[in-house]
């Protein structure tokens, strides 16, 4: 079985999870995880509901309590509050509900920076979302023509897109998807696809949380395995669709001897 230290990860990684655990009372969602990402990096987190995926995106991010360390760029984070995490270039997108659908895309994606304070009150007099729509993330996320548009006048697919858009606001380096191809069809995921690579050859560190097996086995360059809160592998997409631990976890079958 390829285990998280038999396959090496890229030297120098951006991001560090270290020892992290989380508990909901007597329950562990996360036990002792360790993961790295590195920049340039698309790495996969999948694992059975239940595996504790969503709850270490929570962690991380800062919205869950947990013990272990969280780096980024060699810095710990896991002290900072979930909006200093934020600033400091750690961002996600959620499952649902994360878009204001009173909002148009540019408005929903300007929340995503707007600094308290007179900060932030500067920036909507100077009309801070009217230039949203020159950010080349729009381009490369092909959303600079949906600026003006109200969420519930996209696909699905397109609202995915803006969510991924308001995660990498910011300057953002390290970007954690959680399900983000969740409803979409087979042509949708697979072009989502090519948006995920395209973010990380511009240098960020990409995490991938998704049930899609063809999306993550297609477009992660590693991808980890959990089931009960652990890490039951960890390696090449080759090397995680053949292993029987990790096809035990999903079908609930015993791994060959």
């Amino acid at each position: 079985m390829p285990t998280a230290d038999a396959v090496p990860a890229r030297p120098d990684p951006l991001f560090e999870v270290r020892d992290l655990t989380v508990r909901y009372g007597g329950v562990v969602a996360n036990d002792s995880v360790d993961l790295t990402i590195s920049r340039g990096e698309v790495v996969g987190l999948i694992g059975p509901n239940g595996a504790g995926k969503t709850s270490l995106v929570d962690a991380v991010t800062g919205f869950t309590p947990s013990e272990g360390e969280v780096l980024l760029d060699g810095r710990r984070l896991d002290s900072l509050s979930p909006h200093r995490r934020r600033r400091a270039g750690l961002a996600r997108t959620w499952q649902a509900g994360e878009l204001f659908a009173d909002l148009t895309v540019a408005d929903n994606i300007a929340v995503a920076t707007q600094r308290r304070g007179w900060r932030g009150l500067l920036a909507d007099v100077l009309g801070r979302s009217a230039r949203v729509g020159t950010d080349p993330t729009l381009e490369m996320l092909g959303l600079a023509d949906d600026t003006g548009r109200l969420p519930d006048q996209l696909s699905l697919g397109r609202q995915r897109l803006v969510g991924v858009a308001r995660a990498l606001a910011g300057d953002s380096s390290v970007v954690l998807l959680d399900e983000p191809a969740a409803g979409l069809d087979t042509d949708e995921s697979e072009a989502f696809g090519e948006v995920v690579r395209t973010m990380a050859a511009t240098g960020r560190a990409v995490l991938l949380i998704d049930h899609d097996m063809n999306l993550v086995l297609n477009v992660c360059d590693r991808v980890y395995v959990l089931d009960f809160g652990r890490v039951i592998a960890c390696g090449p997409p080759d090397e995680i669709r053949s292993d029987a631990a990790v096809v035990a976890a999903y079908l609930g079958e015993e791994p060959a001897a």
